[in-house]
């Protein structure tokens, strides 16, 4: 008989993203962006799946997981890895997703990402810096980086606000305090508000979700903090578009201004499977906040932004699908891969195919 221990190590022996406990199936791990059964387990039965979930919860997660039927945490196996986990409720039954953590945070370079525009940025004093993509796209694992350069180099005070907390960061030259949404303060929203009264020089925000958090986060950068987050949206256009149709009509134009005088730069963000079959690619799409650009979010005209990625190389600035081209070219990922990804398919294949 197997416990919640065993499947948890057998997800990181085999480099697997994900392990998936659900009735019905045997356990399921994600490994390469493909999703294995647990080699030898039997089918999970609902008594199955209750043992394993809720040996790992506290009693408080016991009691807030049934009274409000989902829950997200992180749990800390000892000499294993770190896991965010949700657990949930499906057909009446139990069930979770651990998403495993390793414990190193790596460099831009190590995650294949373009180090000189992350440095860039990373090294900017103020304004905002968004992290954009599908779920699983290492959006987190970009902003740890970032986080971690930034400790490394600056004598500032940063915070991070996170549900829950992913990677764990050490005092460096910076002063870091990192915050747990439900174990270290009550949302996003109220965190935000009470860090601009704590001191710090940089704040990492988990996720906007909603308009209150994105509104404090402009805030922040508006008054000469750095802030860092993400959002679930798959390119630069419907990130820019994202944050301002959030708002109230009434608000809009004044958003668009706020947002042009503090944005950065945005990195959207894809993990594909490459050409070998062996683990996964970055594709990313780049937007760096030249002049040109703040005028086009301040005039409205977000459907231009396209056609400046384009012509912005000497900026730093890429489409996805150039981006995607490239990896093409260095034999990282198929073209068939390539052309199902594209944002103009057909444009694709003449690069592509000739």
């Amino acid at each position: 008989m197997f416990d919640i221990t065993d499947l948890l190590r057998h997800t990181i022996e085999k480099d697997a993203s994900d392990l998936h406990i659900v009735v019905g199936r045997p356990p399921v791990i994600r490994v390469d962006g493909i999703l294995h059964n647990v080699e030898g387990a039997p089918s999970l039965t609902a008594s199955d799946t209750h043992r394993f979930i809720y040996s790992v919860l506290t009693d408080l997660q016991k009691q807030k997981f049934e009274e409000n039927k989902d829950l997200d945490f992180s749990l800390s196996l000892s000499n294993v890895a770190r896991f965010r986990v949700n657990v949930h409720f499906q057909r009446g039954s139990v069930g979770a997703a651990f998403r495993s953590i390793t414990s190193k945070i790596r460099n831009f370079e190590e995650l294949h990402l373009p180090t000189k525009v992350c440095e860039k940025l990373a090294r900017r004093p103020s304004g905002l810096i968004l992290i954009t993509g599908p779920t699983g796209s290492g959006k987190s694992t970009t902003l740890a980086a970032m986080v971690d350069l930034i400790n490394n180099e600056r004598e500032c005070h940063i915070i991070t606000i996170e549900d829950p907390i992913e990677y764990l960061h050490s005092h460096k030259k910076s002063l870091i305090e990192q915050r747990e949404i439900h174990e270290d303060t009550h949302s996003f929203q109220n965190s935000l508000k009470y860090a601009l009264r704590q001191d710090p020089d940089v704040i990492m925000v988990g996720e906007m979700r909603d308009l209150e958090t994105i509104a404090a986060a402009l805030t922040a950068a508006e008054t000469g903090h750095l802030v860092l987050s993400t959002l679930h949206t798959n390119d630069v256009s419907q990130t820019i578009d994202r944050i301002i149709d959030v708002f109230p009509p009434h608000q809009q134009s004044q958003i668009r201004i706020q947002l042009s005088s503090v944005i950065e730069g945005i990195l959207s963000q894809k993990l594909l499977p490459t050409a070998s079959g062996r683990g996964r690619e970055i594709s990313i799409e780049i937007l760096m906040a030249t002049e040109a650009i703040r005028n086009l979010i301040r005039e409205g005209k977000t459907h231009q932004i396209y056609a400046m990625l384009e012509a912005g190389g000497q900026h730093g600035m890429q489409t996805m699908d150039r981006s995607l081209l490239s990896l093409v070219k260095k034999g990282k990922i198929t073209r068939d891969l390539a052309l199902l990804n594209a944002k103009n398919p057909e444009e694709m294949k003449r690069h592509l195919y000739g």
